[in-house]
């Protein structure tokens, strides 16, 4: 299978990338819509949907698309479309995703502008435009419509647009030996958390079971749609405990199970993954026993854990399981996942190992990630991509030939990017910091760059990848001669215990000496001079950005803020009706409040921020800008237009701030 996998991958792959080129990649390639996004195939395998760049609208919207790949598959062209559906040019689409019987989820929304009233993310910071989100259903005929069940109750229009800004449906369980009810759980402002039988075939729902008062449901069963697991929080002397409950299958009851008991403040990671049917013992995702995460079994019958791991990586995290979506084996364990440079699976199951490892001969040096298959893995949906290719989507049939479905990115020509890399450096103190680089192709050895932009993550309890980046952030400014950092400063998720709770009140003090530390081994590395450094980053990264610009003997030239917090005081405000994110992250937020330290500013900065962020509200930008233009009067404002906090953004909104970005750098900056 390896040689003819590898064979017929010599003409994909150059198909994908074309002729290379030394130019700057163009801010539209960055900017517009994909080609295809948001592939998946039903669990019979016989058809895909996902989002594809509409032709009846130039390409300037996204539709629903479906693939018949029911019959025999011609794989020497690529697959088209059977059928395409634009969305109604009111709620665009952003999402799809295929079940079974032919039946889809559609993902959509469109912008709300009025008084939230207590309604959707945002209620609480006093902002009034926003956007709704909906979930809809798709036929065989990818005919979108509501999604049946739910309440059938009259309701005034603005009660049931509160219900839509707050409401979220999702899928729990494919349910793979039933052939026609899905598992679905819908959160409402009204009704707390309720989980459904859904059918497929008629609509009609059947209620299981209500998350009521302080125990809420963590896992089920993708079997039966019942829950294998619960979580208690108690608060207690001002402490907040989780408690988790799970069956006892000498008797089938809940039981508090007092080893997995945790305290909000240790913050401690136990996630139930997944119960073992034959032997009644758990998969438990923790760190309990080591700085790195693993998988361990837990026995409720002995209130013990065992003695050995069942999965654990030396230099990284464990992340979870793959269960089987076939249904000879659904719900088996045929893999781990843990967190490298990437998020990486080891296989347990030969035929999905023997798979994935003959993709990567036919794909050398790009991330393969196994999607989904059916039942005999006749339909195996792939996905190629690295941090120098944007995901690509193939279907490899009769586990020997292989149809291409699409490039999200084919303009896009990857011989311009080269791959982001996995360094560690020191911090002043001694700590280890990961970071992820991204150099320019054309930068020869021992050449310096013409300068280096320090890019940190959002979060801050959170990580990058050295995968494609959806901001396409990295490439964007490696292929214009930047070098970029990506530094996993202390406080970020994902690399360990001791480097998250490092950053514990360092807002703007230790945590933002790590970015700088970073930015002074690149100096001391060769790779750029000290006086062509810059900072760019978005949400927290925003934050660090702001910092920057007012902590003295900056080493940067200047700063770049999206979406950033500016105001450390006001962010704990916006917390005061949330108990528990109070008792389990409030106290981390301390450290060095860049609102207050605005005279001290020795950096221009660029302040952009979009007018439908409900998560940082747009006082943030504003206020920061205002004060602190008044000591560095080359720094810049944007506000753009409908732009919310997250991915995925409209293509307006990245030419608008790709653009600002590169002329600030150029320009202001210097660089």
């Amino acid at each position: 299978m390896k040689r003819k996998l590898a064979c017929l991958a010599g003409l994909t792959v150059f198909v994908l990338n074309g002729v290379g080129y030394a130019q700057p990649i163009p801010i539209e390639d960055f900017a517009r819509y994909p080609s295809i996004a948001s592939v998946s195939m039903s669990l019979e395998g016989d058809m895909l949907v996902g989002l594809v760049a509409d032709p009846t609208r130039d390409g300037k919207e996204q539709a629903a698309a479906m693939w018949d790949i029911s019959g025999e598959i011609d794989t020497k062209k690529p697959l088209i479309p059977s059928k395409i559906t634009p969305h109604n040019g009111k709620m665009r689409f952003f999402g799809i995703s295929a079940l079974k019987q032919g039946k889809s989820l559609v993902f959509a929304r469109q912008e709300w502008t009025g008084r939230l009233a207590g309604c959707g993310e945002g209620r609480t910071t006093g902002a009034t435009e926003t956007f709704v989100t909906k979930v809809y259903m798709a036929d065989a005929d990818l005919k979108v419509g509501d999604l049946p069940g739910g309440t059938k109750e009259r309701l005034s229009e603005d009660l049931q647009r509160c219900l839509d800004m707050s409401n979220t449906t999702g899928l729990v369980s494919i349910m793979a030996g039933d052939p026609e009810n899905v598992i679905i759980n819908r959160v409402t402002l009204r009704d707390g958390e309720r989980y459904f039988k859904h059918n497929l075939r008629t609509g009609k729902e059947e209620l299981l079971y209500s998350d009521a008062g302080a125990v809420t449901v963590d896992q089920i069963s993708g079997v039966d749609g019942m829950p294998i697991s619960k979580t208690e929080l108690e608060t207690a002397g001002g402490e907040y405990k989780f408690h988790i409950h799970l069956i006892d299958k000498r008797n089938g009851s809940f039981n508090r199970e007092e080893p997995l008991t945790t305290k909000a403040a240790e913050r401690f990671q136990v996630e139930v993954l997944r119960r073992d049917a034959s032997t009644g013992k758990y998969y438990i995702l923790t760190d309990k026993f080591s700085d790195k995460q693993a998988i361990y079994l837990y026995d409720p019958s002995t209130d013990s854990f065992d003695a050995e791991p069942v999965f654990a990586h030396p230099d990284f995290n464990a992340s979870g399981i793959v269960a089987s979506s076939r249904k000879r084996d659904f719900g088996d364990i045929v893999g781990f996942t843990y967190l490298g440079a990437k998020s990486e699976v080891y296989w347990l199951d030969s035929e999905l190992n023997s798979i994935q490892q003959g993709l990567e001969v036919a794909y050398p040096g790009r991330s393969v990630s196994l999607n989904s298959y059916n039942d005999d893995l006749s339909r195996v949906l792939f996905t190629v991509s690295s941090s120098a290719m944007p995901p690509a989507y193939f279907l490899l049939v009769d586990k020997q030939r292989v149809a291409v479905i699409g490039s999200s990115r084919p303009w896009i020509k990857t011989d311009s990017m080269k791959e982001t890399e996995l360094v560690y450096y020191p911090a002043r103190d001694g700590l280890q910091i990961p970071a992820l680089i991204t150099m320019p192709k054309s930068l020869a050895p021992g050449q310096k760059a013409r300068g280096a932009v320090i890019l940190p993550h959002g979060g801050p309890w959170a990580r990058d990848s050295a995968n494609w980046d959806g901001s396409g952030w990295p490439q964007f400014l490696a292929t214009r001669g930047f070098i970029v950092m990506q530094p996993q400063y202390r406080g970020s998720t994902g690399w360990g215990r001791e480097l998250w709770l490092a950053g514990d009140a360092q807002w703007g003090e230790r945590m933002q000496d790590d970015k700088d530390d970073g930015a002074a081994w690149l100096v001391s590395q060769g790779y750029v001079a000290e006086d062509k450094l810059a900072i760019f980053g978005y949400s927290y990264g925003g934050f660090a950005a702001m910092a920057a610009t007012v902590r003295p003997n900056s080493p940067y030239q200047c700063a770049i803020a999206g979406a950033g917090v500016s105001n450390l005081t006001r962010l704990g405000n916006n917390w005061s009706d949330n108990r528990l994110q109070r008792a389990f992250q409030g106290d981390t937020v301390k450290g060095m409040d860049p609102m207050k330290n605005v005279a001290l500013a020795n950096i221009p900065i660029l302040v952009y921020h979009g007018n439908r962020d409900v998560r940082v509200p747009l006082f943030h930008g504003v206020d920061f800008y205002n004060a602190v233009k008044k000591v560095q009067p080359e720094s810049q404002l944007l506000i753009v237009d409908d732009m919310p906090h997250s991915l995925p953004w409209y293509p307006e909104h990245h030419r608008e701030t790709l653009s600002a970005i590169e002329t600030f750098l150029t320009s202001t900056c210097g660089l």
